[in-house]
């Protein structure tokens, strides 16, 4: 038979129930859900296993099938998407409370431009093939309408939300 050590058996098993412990605690500990789902996002492409290629992991689909080139932000353009949200996204959506779908104030720091776009665009698609539109599905479990929005009315929206975006980082710096 085997002649073990007692101390060194005790030992041993109780280094393994440290490492054992301290991966579970590793592999549980997230972020809440007020951190940035763009990191979020980032690290999921990091190990990509969605079967999604990594444009669609991070820009979903639709149209907007490559980079934005956004420039500075166009007032003109973003006061039309703030009469679009009004008259389109506000019966579902309010800019700094969950409502019948996410708070939409802070949207870019959760999602690429390239995201928004398409889902705004293309919400049936997204939300039957993206994992973020399944989760958002599933968090508020409430079907995004498809609000017939053209590319042109989109990228209004997006800019309104680029004009949220730098008044958030503005009083972020303020504060």
């Amino acid at each position: 038979m085997f002649n073990y050590n007692s101390n060194w058996l005790k030992t041993s098993i109780y280094l393994l129930l440290i490492i054992i412990s301290s991966l579970a605690l590793i592999t549980s500990c997230g972020g809440d859900s007020s951190e940035s789902d763009k990191s979020n996002q980032t690290e999921t492409m990091k190990t990509n296993t969605s079967g999604l290629s990594d444009w669609e992991l991070e820009n979903g689909f639709g149209p907007v099938k490559k980079k934005l080139n956004l420039g500075p932000i166009d007032n003109t353009m973003a006061a039309e998407g703030e009469k679009i949200f009004e008259s389109k996204c506000a019966s579902c959506h309010k800019l700094d409370e969950r409502y019948t779908g996410p708070a939409q104030r802070n949207v870019l720091q959760r999602v690429t431009p390239e995201f928004f776009m398409n889902t705004v665009l293309n919400p049936d698609e997204n939300l039957e093939k993206h994992p973020h539109s399944k989760k958002m599905l599933a968090e508020y479990m409430t079907k995004m309408t498809n609000q017939n929005v053209n590319l042109k009315d989109a990228r209004a929206l997006l800019e309104y939300f680029r004009v949220l975006d730098e008044e958030l980082k503005n009083q972020n710096k303020l504060n």
